[in-house]
């Protein structure tokens, strides 16, 4: 959902549910010691080179975004290793062109994760407070060299969009 203004389009966050996440991807969320695997726990694909899980420190940039980002080789985990809500707009992987009319904003509440499908468009993680956050993120070794896939809205009749909490 999207409200036009002159040069930046807004995008109302909804909460996030496995429901109206399911096609861009999975929630990750506690489950018992023990449980067997099955579709419910994160379906990834990491077959494409060397895994690498690491915390990443984010410095605050607020919520508007002037890009998008898909990598189509590999799912990508990402989750607050902090008691903070943050934000990500997501486009699904057959989007040609990002816009507002296939994109949605997401609000995701602390100890919640997310795993995004293969090609899923992303921008984020964004938060607006504090200063920094630390996200646990899963993908791999060379995914920001080798399969990092940027649509600039510059050259659009939105330059810019900006997540509505």
């Amino acid at each position: 959902e999207t409200d036009e203004t002159s040069s930046t389009s807004e995008l109302k966050a909804i909460d996030i549910s496995a429901e109206n996440f399911s096609p861009f991807g999975q929630i990750i969320g506690p489950q018992d010691d023990g449980k067997h695997f099955d579709s419910s726990d994160a379906q990834l694909v990491l077959d494409q080179g060397i895994p690498r899980f690491y915390i990443m420190r984010l410095d605050r940039r607020g919520l508007s975004f002037k890009t998008i980002v898909h990598h189509a080789k590999v799912t990508q985990c990402l989750g607050s290793t902090q008691g903070e809500a943050w934000y990500m707009a997501v486009a699904s992987e057959d989007v040609k062109t990002p816009s507002g009319e296939n994109m949605q904003a997401f609000r995701i509440p602390p100890g919640v994760y997310i795993k995004l499908h293969c090609g899923t468009w992303h921008a984020g993680p964004l938060f607006d407070s504090p200063d920094q956050l630390d996200f646990a993120n899963l993908e791999l070794s060379d995914t920001n060299d080798t399969d990092f896939n940027c649509f600039h809205f510059k050259d659009t009749a939105t330059p810019e969009y900006h997540i509505v909490p």
